[in-house]
């Protein structure tokens, strides 16, 4: 098997993180809606105090207009209440002017002293449907003037959709050097171009592995035309018990509930939901076999019910920490869990999984450090 190059050479230490089920994503039983699991501050900041208690390093917390909370508001009531763990905060790109974004995503990297990651998206605002080439040149434009924003005294940028010249970028630098470690996701070429010259971690939705392999190898081909390596990530579901029996059990039980037709409305809802990831996920479901399984303990049942992430890690706990073994050989770096419901998943993944594995913080390893002075200035896309 061929393993892509990654970052450091550390690769027995991953970045383990859960979700934050922001977006009304939490169930006991899939597509029935249980108050008890309604995405509130109450219950989102539990499960980001509980991730921190199980040793998770980082939690996703994403973005969604028709349902839940407000993405950047949360991550900064987290900062007081937690200590260690990394927030990944999901930015839509275009969403707010880019210069306001940077100083707001300084001011937080301030108050987590450091902890703050980014997820950047492309997807389209309400009403719009825009050509997926404008997209992502909105999202690059964004991400150049933020490191502009965050590396320089001043901001020049001539774009296709952004136009600043000599605007002062004080107080707008973050806590870490350089900025907060971009994470990103995109199946298309110029995702692929976006990612690989400007983005730290290039995260994927669960497919066979063969896929996931050329989808690694197909950026890092772009990261090589910059000079630059990249790390890897997997966004999964995951449901472990102690035997493989009870685990998909438990699988059997979270979808015994769902109407087709409430897991179509679900997944219809998302601005994502005809994006080309979304369509891969779709294509798991109709390859899988009678029990739902694309390849041994990936089951793609969690797919029926939610856009994006659409297939789950099911075994037991030796048969996961074998799947994630074949994960990390690959150069996968960075895990984003979740299960249903969210709070008590985290247990169990805690108390099963977490033990065996040696885990790190990203930020950490790209030696991202406090600014305790005005940097010097990076040309756009330089990693320091």
């Amino acid at each position: 098997m061929t393993v892509v190059p990654v970052t450091s050479a550390d690769l027995d230490a991953v970045e383990v993180s859960w979700f934050a089920a922001l977006c009304s994503d939490d169930y006991q039983f899939l597509g029935v809606p249980d108050g008890n699991l309604r995405s509130s501050w109450a219950h989102c900041s539990n499960i980001v105090k509980e991730a921190e208690k199980q040793g998770f390093r980082n939690i996703l917390c994403p973005s969604s207009y028709q349902v839940g909370q407000d993405t950047l508001s949360f991550v900064a009531g987290c900062a007081p209440i937690t200590d260690k763990i990394n927030l990944l905060a999901a930015v839509r790109c275009g969403e707010m002017q880019p210069i306001m974004l940077a100083r707001t995503i300084a001011t937080l990297d301030h108050m987590l002293e450091g902890r703050l990651t980014v997820n950047i998206i492309s997807s389209d605002f309400p009403g719009e449907k825009a050509d997926s080439d404008y997209r992502y040149q909105r999202s690059r434009e964004v991400v150049e003037i933020l490191k502009q924003a965050w590396t320089r005294d001043e901001i020049n940028y001539q774009g296709e959709v952004y136009n600043f010249s000599g605007l002062t970028t004080d107080p707008a630098r973050p806590y870490q050097t350089g900025g907060p470690l971009l994470y990103f996701g995109g199946y298309s070429p110029a995702a692929l171009e976006l990612c690989g010259q400007h983005c730290d971690v290039y995260l994927m939705w669960p497919e066979k592995m063969e896929e996931l392999q050329g989808r690694m190898q197909a950026v890092n081909a772009v990261a090589e035309k910059y000079n630059r390596t990249l790390d890897y990530g997997l966004r999964v579901h995951t449901i472990v018990r102690d035997t493989e029996a009870e685990a998909r059990e438990y699988a059997d039980y979270i979808v015994s509930k769902l109407e087709d037709e409430r897991g179509s409305a679900i997944r219809e809802r998302a601005l994502d939901a005809k994006s080309l990831g979304v369509s891969h996920q779709a294509k798991n479901r109709e390859i899988a076999d009678s029990h739902g399984f694309i390849e041994p303990n990936l089951w793609t049942g969690v797919g029926r019910a939610r856009s994006g992430c659409g297939a789950a890690l099911v075994g037991s706990t030796d048969q996961v920490m074998s799947k994630l073994e074949d994960y990390q050989k690959m150069g996968i770096r960075a895990f984003i869990f979740s299960g249903y419901p969210h709070l008590e998943e985290a247990k169990h993944f805690g108390a099963r999984i977490m033990p065996h594995l040696k885990t790190c913080s990203l930020p950490e390893a790209h030696g991202r450090v406090p600014s305790t002075a005005p940097a010097t200035p990076l040309a756009v896309g330089e990693r320091r």
